[in-house]
């Protein structure tokens, strides 16, 4: 390509501006990252948060979108008196040509888990009681910790006096304020539940903006939640499963992050649950969609974005046969992704790792990908260049 003396010298030909906005942007991440080397002014120039959002959208509205990467995230990590040499942190794989690459990270002896999904090439890892939770880019290897919020110091206060609570922990999410371009980490938990004060929840944000700490958001959700279910972001907001009322309903509590109010989601057919591992909430080609097990099918519902009130099916999963592929499994099956326009892959969260591909036109079953590891935790993401300042 030249030397850097060369190149400074051909752009002197072409201003930089044009070579930005007309090539520079147009490039895939993975080109970006070798070309950092052309010139100071290019390695410059991909650094910048500007540049790193005009390629994003560039590449987000493109009218076809590839496929996007999934990150499979290990769940337990070997215990020092007996080392495995096969344990992988993390691992980032391209579904359709079975490539698969392991990510180092300076962590490799601890074991975090993983937000449900992922923000513009961004993914946030957690830990319950010890760790401060992590946001990662895993293209560029970009990663940043963040302080424990208060309900992490108070569980690991009570698990040290083994008073741990007897429900299930509640997990954080983590998304993007769209009208301030702001990050933020959000855990939502029935405190009253869990036996930490007297009111009904209690919300705690971490805002990557001026702040960069935790606060308490007041009011926090006047809804209960279910602790066993993970919350998914789509498009500027963070939605929870409500607990189950009397009547045994449960429905879709979001949090706007601009705004940071919480509001029900209109009613949906997934309204009387009698199972709540068999109803797992997920995002699906940036549509908030639901999927209820009701054998012999497990039926995915998506929430139609132009009026936001209409769910349509969008899936149906034959158990009948998955049954065959995952012999047994309690919580509903996890969807990841659509490829192709209108393939689903999707996994099971209890078992080794499989992920599956399923094709609604000729009704098959495939598997797409298989791993050693005995657990792991699925996100998919598109690369970007993005990091948090």
């Amino acid at each position: 390509m030249g030397t850097e003396t060369e190149t400074s010298m051909e752009e002197l030909l072409i201003p930089h501006d044009v070579i930005e906005h007309h090539i520079m942007k147009r490039l895939d991440v993975k080109t970006l990252l070798k070309f950092k080397s052309v010139s100071k002014q290019w390695r410059s120039t991909t650094r910048t948060p500007s540049f790193k959002e005009k390629q994003l959208i560039h590449h987000g509205s493109q009218s076809q979108p590839r496929d996007p990467l999934v990150l499979l995230v290990s769940l337990y990590a070997p215990s020092a008196h007996q080392p495995d040499p096969r344990f992988e942190a993390m691992r980032t794989l391209v579904v359709q040509s079975s490539l698969s690459v392991q990510i180092p990270t300076p962590w490799e002896d601890k074991t975090y888990d993983v937000c449900n999904t992922s923000c513009d090439g961004l993914i946030c890892l957690y830990e319950f009681f010890r760790l401060p939770s992590i946001v990662v880019n895993p293209t560029t290897r970009w990663h940043r910790t963040i302080p424990r919020c208060n309900y992490q110091l108070v569980a690991a206060e009570n698990r040290e006096r083994d008073e741990w609570f007897e429900v299930p922990y509640p997990s954080p999410g983590f998304g993007k304020d769209k009208s301030s371009g702001t990050y933020k980490h959000v855990w939502l938990y029935n405190s009253a539940e869990l036996g930490l004060n007297d009111q009904a929840t209690t919300c705690e944000v971490f805002d990557f903006g001026a702040t960069n700490a935790w606060r308490y958001l007041v009011p926090s959700s006047p809804h209960l939640i279910l602790h066993t279910q993970a919350p998914v972001y789509v498009d500027g907001s963070l939605h929870w499963f409500t607990a189950f009322s009397q009547e045994g309903e449960t429905m879709v509590l979001s949090m706007d992050l601009h705004t940071e109010t919480f509001q029900v989601v209109t009613k949906a057919p997934f309204l009387h649950v009698s199972d709540e591992f068999k109803i797992v909430m997920c995002n699906l080609k940036g549509r908030l969609c639901v999927s209820e097990e009701k054998w012999p099918n497990q039926v995915i519902w998506s929430l139609d974005d132009s009026d936001h009130k209409t769910w349509k099916k969008m899936f149906s999963i034959d158990l009948t046969i998955t049954s065959s592929l995952f012999p047994w499994h309690i919580k509903a099956l996890a969807p990841l992704a659509v490829l192709d326009k209108d393939k689903l892959l999707f996994y099971n969260r209890e078992s080794r790792v499989a992920l599956v591909t399923h094709d609604p036109k000729t009704k098959s079953y495939d598997f797409a990908y298989t791993s050693k590891l005995a657990a792991c935790g699925g996100v998919c993401y598109f690369p970007s260049l993005v990091s948090i300042l």
